[in-house]
């Protein structure tokens, strides 16, 4: 019997956001995928914490597609020693360039402007976790590979590349090693996706690993004209009340679907002609890759609709600044979680008005900003600023680029028969359960896992894969929201908690009490145990 493969989840395990999985076979290690940690401030600490491996002993890397939650770790892991090759599609290495210079930007940005914070005065200061240098650095060490073509990531290992249909240049990775066979899907497009054709794949393999993003949602299945009558709708609301219609949106592949819809609606004269601004950098780049690579690309029809008339790129940081005095037009911006980027200032801008409108139109992860605000929140901070929300929020599902429930379930029979296990993945643990059920049912013979952040398998073929490595201690509290969000939740609504108590005796009294209860939890646990037997 041949030796076992080991596989070893260091992301994207029960929550939705830093892909990366471990491969070892006898003295060789590659990974796929290495991605960022999105959402929670708890889960963004892993992208700061020492990786589980050196990176020096990593012997090659193959990554699904340039989604900075499946690549942007790879600066910090060249950063670090990593010196191999990143093995991609052409077109996930055209975006790379743009992608993770972007994201090394961003880091240096953000550690500038939290050690400008006042409330962080006199504190250690903060480090960005890479560079724009770093970044480029781990882009050059990119190797374009052609789809379903075999290549050797490092000896003893085979790969070969799927269309996923997700976004451009996005694939499932295929892996061997040994007499072990598997397929990790990366992030699966939908039916009627724009641009791509349905993903694909093989069958007959030992193991799969799924994403589960949507393992618990079936959407309605739209078409791109019915998708297009949302948007007219969505459109022809927010822009009649006067106010701006704000657009978070994912800088990769989002803003281009949208720019696609809105210049087909400009044209057939069903929404307002009015001024678009796509305010982001990245996304205006990203953009130009995607016109490069026109021919590869569905639904476009012979037509350059990337340069629209009524649509307008935003570079420059001042001119980003003056559509905040405008109104009556629509502002396309990332992150499509609002968790960084020129959105958060659009939002500061908006929020409060009562004729502005916030359309979101992809996956918010649990404990990002965009999340808390389709969970109805009247009160958000954002960069430490309490904003009041009085603008619409509203959300199109039909924009997705993740596969739903049934859309997955089908995907997985396709690469049947599989004598192993299979692996859900790349979902909040309630997706990925539901999903697991879904299986089960149609399948009860097919063991499912669905692994925690830290856990290590051995796999070996035409077995159930067999648990070697536990997780994480603090994986479970990892995932969702954590005390930070609970934080911003409560110093938001604090002050109008405390208005609505009309003495201000009692106020004062509230205020004394609630730091009696924190100076209590502050005590040593020894301390507060003696005291309350006392």
């Amino acid at each position: 019997m041949a030796n076992p493969v080991n596989l070893t989840f260091h992301g994207a395990a029960k929550t939705v956001t830093g892909s990366c999985m471990e491969f070892t076979f006898e003295d060789r290690r590659i990974l796929v995928d290495c991605g960022l940690f999105q959402g929670s401030r708890s889960l963004e600490t892993l992208n700061y914490g020492a990786f589980a491996f050196a990176p020096d002993t990593v012997d090659a890397v193959v990554l699904t597609h340039a989604h900075i939650d499946h690549c942007g770790l790879l600066p910090k892991l060249v950063a670090q020693g990593y010196e191999g090759p990143i093995f991609c599609t052409d077109q996930t290495a055209d975006l790379l360039e743009y992608m993770l210079a972007d994201a090394g930007r961003i880091q240096e940005f953000e550690a500038q402007r939290r050690n400008q914070r006042r409330d962080r005065a006199g504190e250690a200061t903060f480090e960005p976790l890479y560079t724009e240098q770093d970044a480029l650095t781990a882009w050059r060490q990119t190797r374009p590979v052609p789809l379903e073509e075999w290549f050797e990531p490092t000896a003893g290992f085979r790969s070969r590349l799927w269309n996923a249909g997700h976004i451009l240049g996005a694939t499932s990775a295929e892996v061997a090693a040994g007499d072990v066979r598997l397929l990790c899907s990366g992030d699966l497009g939908p039916q009627n996706k724009a641009f791509h054709a349905d993903p694909e794949g093989p069958a007959g393999l030992d193991y799969v690993v799924c994403e589960s993003t949507y393992g618990s949602r079936t959407r309605a299945q739209l078409t791109i004209a019915q998708r297009r009558d949302l948007l007219e709708e969505e459109i022809n609301t927010a822009i009649g009340r006067g106010g701006n219609l704000v657009i978070p949106a994912f800088a990769l592949e989002r803003t281009q679907e949208l720019l696609l819809d809105i210049a087909y609606l400009a044209d057939q004269d069903r929404i307002p002609h009015v001024p678009v601004f796509v305010d982001s950098p990245l996304a205006n780049r990203a953009t130009s890759v995607f016109a490069r690579h026109a021919s590869e690309l569905e639904d476009l029809g012979g037509k350059d609709i990337f340069h629209h008339p009524s649509i307008h790129y935003v570079d420059d940081a001042s001119a980003s600044m003056r559509i905040n005095n405008m109104s009556g037009v629509i502002i396309i911006a990332a992150s499509g979680m609002c968790e960084a980027g020129r959105i958060r200032h659009h939002l500061e801008h908006n929020l409060h008005r009562r004729d502005s409108t916030i359309l979101f139109v992809g996956f918010q992860a649990q404990g990002s900003l965009g999340r808390i605000l389709l969970e109805g929140a009247e009160r958000v901070r954002i960069s430490g600023t309490d904003l009041n929300v009085r603008a619409q929020i509203r959300r199109i599902d039909s924009y997705s680029a993740h596969a739903d429930q049934s859309e997955l379930l089908t995907w997985i029979t396709e690469r049947k028969p599989i004598s192993g296990s299979l692996f859900l993945t790349h979902g909040e643990p309630g997706a990925a359960a539901a999903l697991a059920e879904l299986v089960t049912e149609h399948d009860p013979s097919l063991p499912v896992t669905i692994p925690a952040i830290g856990e290590s398998y051995q796999l070996q073929s035409g077995t159930p894969a067999k648990l070697v490595g536990t997780a994480r201690s603090d994986a479970a509290q990892l995932i969702g929201r954590d005390w930070q969000n609970d934080y911003a939740d409560f110093a938001v609504g604090l002050k109008h908690q405390l208005a609505r108590i009309s003495d201000s005796g009692n106020r004062r009294k509230a205020i004394a009490d609630m730091r009696k209860v924190l100076d209590e939890y502050a005590e040593p646990h020894h301390t507060r145990r003696n005291r309350v037997r006392a």
